[in-house]
């Protein structure tokens, strides 16, 4: 499997030579901003993507998976221009494909999307982790898109998957979607359908195609109870894994805080273990780390220094594992 870095956020720039100087020769992203938008192109256009790329490669990085794609909320919701956000998407695959990216990790959490009720919740020696509490949201308005219901979100997806998966097979680009964080049933009236393996069983079944697989974030599988390396072998051994996230947590679903990736519920080594097994070829990369002493939590789940506890981490178990 290959170890990856993510980069969201300007503050992130300085990764680049820490991954590298660890070992690390992939980098998770997303769409261009307004940094590469000259003369009104979009994000979606091939020559940002094409800049974006090139900025990548000068530090030695290959961009191997693109995680915030175009912008999909009205294919979510199913709102009237969503046929214009499919188009754009489509177009977004035929470009990064192009430019040698094959997997695009997409979620189907509309308005809110990974949520947390506390973003400094302490942890060993006083590490700051994210937590989720249900019971802290129980009675929180609506938003602006009022009820949303499970069948509205289904038919949606399958709406998407319909129009896009063609697409993504004629480009050769892998479409991995991600679990709902939190994998509850709703929250603030709008329903979260991707909460159980059954769900993704469903999904991969809509349109059935080496195109159409999943995202195995190990932390969002272990809310929702699952046993991680067991699900590794299921969707592995069907090669519908296509991207994955390597993180735990100690709860459930309705009420969780995040760990230090040794501390979780799950057996780390194990889920290694299974990916060897299924013979992983794909991106795995760190997700939602502390805030180690040091940094400022200004950017919760994605510090610098637990991103390179983490890589430290993975880089032994797979050894451990060989």
């Amino acid at each position: 499997m290959k170890i990856a870095m993510s980069y969201f956020h300007e503050e992130h720039e300085k990764k680049k030579k820490l991954s590298r100087q660890l070992g690390v020769d992939y980098a998770v992203v997303a769409v261009p901003d307004t940094e590469y938008l000259l003369n009104g192109m979009e994000p979606w256009d091939y020559i940002p993507l094409q800049n974006l790329v090139k900025s990548f490669e000068k530090e030695g990085l290959t961009i191997s998976v693109i995680e915030v794609p175009p912008p999909m909320e009205k294919i979510k919701l199913g709102l009237e221009g969503r046929d214009e956000e499919i188009e754009n998407f489509c177009t977004f695959l035929h470009n990064i494909a192009k430019l040698g990216i094959k997997t695009v990790c997409y979620n189907w959490m509309p308005v809110i999307g990974w949520f947390r009720t506390k973003t400094a919740v302490k942890a060993r020696g006083e590490a700051l982790v994210t937590g989720f509490d249900y019971d802290e949201i129980s009675n929180a308005p609506l938003t602006e898109a009022g009820i949303v219901t499970e069948e509205q979100l289904w038919e949606n997806l399958e709406y998407f998957l319909k129009a896009v998966v063609p697409t993504a097979e004629k480009a050769g680009v892998q479409l991995a979607i991600h679990p709902d964080d939190p994998p509850v049933s709703s929250i603030r009236g709008i329903s979260r359908i991707l909460i159980n393996a059954e769900a993704f069983e469903r999904v991969v079944n809509i349109v059935p195609s080496q195109y159409n697989g999943i995202t195995m974030c190990q932390g969002s599988f272990s809310a929702m109870g699952e046993d991680v390396p067991k699900l590794i072998r299921y969707f592995g051994s069907r090669k519908k894994i296509f991207f994955a996230h390597f993180r735990d947590i100690r709860g459930t679903a309705y009420k969780f805080v995040e760990t230090f990736h040794e501390e979780g519920q799950q057996d780390m080594r194990e889920a290694v273990k299974a990916y060897k097994e299924i013979s992983y070829e794909g991106v795995i990369r760190p997700d939602h780390v502390p805030t180690i002493a040091g940094e400022e939590n200004i950017l919760p789940g994605y510090g610098i220094l637990g991103n390179l506890f983490a890589i430290g981490y993975m880089k032994g178990l797979i050894e451990a594992v060989k």
